[in-house]
């Protein structure tokens, strides 16, 4: 097994036990204020009762798949960690207050731990996440050098031959001109950068280097600068 598939498998593993732990400690949570429904006022209606912590929970939910989809953008959402916050701050201080007044201490570390055991294994999804992905689009993307034109090519100018002179040396003949090389295409460093977190996560998911036409692909790039590119990744 290579160090690319074991890390993907070590992934997927950490993502399975957290995805159970959050539907554990997520249940535990909306079953004891389903309890603390109960006992304020919705003992007569069971629908009302098991309803009531939606109010609450729903706003955990809808705050962690806005994180997570800004996750997969490679985007923060500040308004979705202070809806997921929020909503798990207030599920925590309904859950302990809900224990009521006079019990034992461990009543109350029982009644906090379910969420706050699931605010806690959602953050470690959402750090997974944000390490796997990279940043694709940033805010100021660096602009694409300008490639260089080749020089144009020397003019030269004929001119008519004169006739020889009697008993004069032949003329020797004439060297071509040499061509001039194109200079080499200069790359900003930040290109360089960004192009090499695109072919990293190239590698890591499909476990071969990214190509010039490729890397072309993604920069948007013309393929001389995707060459030199390439070239410095190497």
């Amino acid at each position: 097994m290579t160090k690319p598939d074991a890390e993907r498998a070590a992934v997927l593993v950490a993502g399975a036990v957290i995805v159970i732990l959050t539907v554990a400690a997520f249940w535990l949570s909306y079953a004891h204020l389903a309890d603390v429904a109960r006992h304020n006022g919705l003992a007569s209606s069971p629908e009302r009762r098991w309803a009531w912590p939606a109010t609450l929970d729903l706003f955990i939910v809808a705050g962690e798949v806005l994180m997570f989809l800004a996750a997969l953008r490679g985007r923060i959402d500040a308004w979705a960690i202070g809806l997921t916050v929020a909503g798990s701050l207030g599920s925590i201080g309904l859950n302990v207050a809900g224990v009521g007044a006079g019990q034992p201490a461990l009543h109350y570390v029982v009644a906090a731990v379910p969420p706050f055991a699931a605010l806690l294994a959602f953050g470690a999804l959402m750090r997974q996440v944000h390490r796997l992905i990279p940043d694709t689009a940033p805010a100021t993307p660096p602009a694409p050098a300008a490639v260089p034109e080749p020089p144009a090519e020397p003019v030269t100018v004929e001119r008519a031959d004169t006739p020889p002179a009697p008993n004069a040396p032949a003329p020797a003949p004439e060297l071509p001109a040499a061509v001039p090389s194109a200079p080499p295409v200069a790359v900003p460093a930040a290109l360089v950068e960004h192009a090499r977190k695109i072919a990293d996560a190239h590698h890591a998911t499909t476990g071969t280097p990214i190509d010039p036409t490729t890397l072309r692909a993604r920069l948007g790039v013309p393929a001389a600068l995707a060459d030199a590119i390439t070239a410095q990744l190497a």
